[in-house]
């Protein structure tokens, strides 16, 4: 199975084996101290709060959910199909957002999905799984798998604020292309997730200057 993180100290031996490898890494441990180990529980919630994150602002995702959480009795998948298209729309849920949450409550019911599996399947065996259902492609699953698997070499060739803090300290132009892009991220296997994270921490730390 894919090497996973499993503790904080193994997190942090492995941030400063890569940033002695690469010393642009190495600067923004320098530069902002250790990034944070973002984790969260394998469970439903958990994917619906990272399809809630597509293409909107983390806060905007977490205040849908919150509003979801506050509707609910119990955040299950039988919960989720019992709401309206209205209480969706009252929880800040677009209509994409809703049919893509419906989507995967009824396949965790019936089946389809068994999120307990996946702790002991390969990342392409997950990702081959998760991306059959409509609202879930590649970097929501690299997210889960980054997030909830704790696996420890996924790049989110998606996720705009890792390739745009990729671009920026490596001096790239905004225009590089996905195939240098990935070139680059390669040579941080086998702990491409660390260096993503890295990246994150580098992104979120700029914003707040």
């Amino acid at each position: 199975m894919s090497e996973q993180i499993t503790t904080l100290n193994h997190y942090h031996s492995i941030c400063d084996q890569l940033g002695k490898t690469d010393t642009d890494l190495g600067r923004i441990i320098t530069s902002y101290g250790y990034p944070h180990l973002w984790t969260r529980p394998n469970t439903f919630e958990s994917l619906v709060h990272i399809i809630l994150e597509q293409q909107v602002s983390l806060a905007s995702a977490l205040a849908a959910l919150n509003k979801l959480k506050e509707r609910l009795p119990e955040f299950t998948p039988a919960a989720i199909l019992s709401l309206t298209d209205e209480e969706f729309r009252t929880c800040y849920f677009s209509r994409q957002k809703t049919a893509y949450t419906r989507f995967l409550a009824d396949a965790i019911l019936n089946g389809q999905i068994d999120l307990e599996e996946f702790t002991q399947l390969d990342n392409n065996q997950v990702r081959n799984t998760l991306t059959q259902l409509k609202g879930i492609g590649n970097w929501t699953v690299d997210v889960y798998l980054m997030f909830v698997l704790h696996r420890a070499d996924i790049f989110p060739i998606g996720d705009l604020a890792a390739v745009n803090a990729l671009k920026k300290i490596k001096s790239l132009p905004l225009h590089t292309i996905k195939d240098e892009i990935l070139d680059i991220s390669g040579k941080w296997k086998p702990y491409r997730t660390v260096a993503s994270m890295m990246l994150w921490h580098y992104y979120l730390s700029q914003k707040m200057r």
